[in-house]
């Protein structure tokens, strides 16, 4: 591993998409909007899952969570994108690209630990119910989310010391638009195969073992599924996980397309693209599926505004009647 008081770069480059001013007119648009639907869907359903107390089961427990770490991560980079596209100019001080590299690998692969985690909740809900209030009780739910944070961010540091501990002696910038690990390996001035070997395999323990989980867990949620001799009960058992399975698909779909696709068919311009799915659309359409597919949190979401709506105090309005009577008390 290089050391550290080798570096000489103080600061770097993000190129980000394009130099075409109307193009990152554009972008910053296109941004923008997503940002704000991230943060309206994400803190919406914080709120909802927060006040309701219907809601407050292991399953929306962890789901609170994951909208608040889809909060952190996309804030991680938007911010810092949208400015870029502003001012035309992607710099960013190396302890700003260290934060920035550190803070959203914490959150991606707290994400991914969360829903593995949800992923058993629902094997447990389907297989065990019986059992579900024992084995999903509050000590056991406050350790899963604490052994996810630990892991998430055990496997940042990993990666951040390691990356950031090479020598980056000139060449400062980084064909990307946030500071992701691939570009910024490239970087360096000096052999990279250990320092690589050892963020792979950091990364894999996690990723590996909280996909491995995910798809058993789905295996036996699949076959218990299967047994059930009605074919409404098999319909309204599967309803309860659908919404966690397509958002499982679209997150570890991206993330395998992303890293495991083979080295001859890396490109830039396509990481960007990809990077975009995991940075800006998952933790956009993540409340829109967990809202609109999910009975329990539309209904949630019902009671929310019918009560605020009977909250709100109409102003009315005399009848003629009690006008005429009114002014003549007050012409008397």
């Amino acid at each position: 591993m290089g050391s550290g008081n080798s570096t000489t770069v103080t600061e770097f480059v993000l190129l980000g998409f394009t130099s075409s001013p109307d193009l990152r007119a554009l972008l910053f648009a296109l941004f923008s909007v997503s940002y704000v639907t991230i943060l309206l869907g994400n803190a919406g359903l914080l709120l909802v899952i927060y006040l309701d107390a219907c809601l407050h089961t292991p399953m929306y427990i962890f789901l609170r969570h994951l909208s608040f770490v889809d909060l952190c991560y996309s804030s991680a980079i938007i911010p810092k994108a949208l400015n870029s596209f502003v001012m035309g100019d992607g710099t960013i001080s190396f302890l700003g690209c260290t934060v920035q590299f550190c803070v959203f690998g914490g959150m991606l692969t707290t994400e991914c630990c969360l829903l593995a985690v949800m992923a058993y909740d629902r094997f447990v809900a389907i297989c065990k119910p019986l059992l579900y209030t024992v084995t999903m009780s509050d000590g056991v739910c406050t350790w899963l989310l604490a052994c996810s944070y630990a892991s998430g961010f055990l496997n940042s540091l990993i990666q951040t010391g390691y990356t950031f501990s090479l020598p980056f002696c000139g060449a400062n910038q980084i064909d990307h638009f946030f500071c992701d690990i691939t570009p910024l390996v490239k970087l360096s001035c000096t052999e990279t195969r250990s320092n690589k070997t050892i963020i792979l395999a950091s990364a894999c323990i996690i990723g590996v073992s909280s996909f491995l989980t995910t798809l058993i867990s789905y295996l036996y949620i699949f076959m218990a599924i299967l047994r059930i001799p009605s074919p409404q009960g098999r319909r309204k058992t599967f309803s309860t996980c659908t919404s966690h399975l397509t958002a499982v698909s679209i997150f570890f779909g991206t993330l395998i397309f992303m890293y495991l696709r083979p080295k001859p068919s890396y490109s830039a311009q396509q990481d960007k693209a990809v990077s975009v799915l995991y940075t800006i659309v998952i933790p956009m359409v993540n409340p829109m599926i967990y809202s609109l597919r999910n009975k329990d949190v539309k209904e949630a979401l019902r009671r929310r505004l019918s009560f605020t709506v009977s909250g709100w105090r109409l102003p009315t309005f005399p009848s003629s009647k009690e006008s005429a009577l009114s002014r003549a008390f007050f012409n008397t």
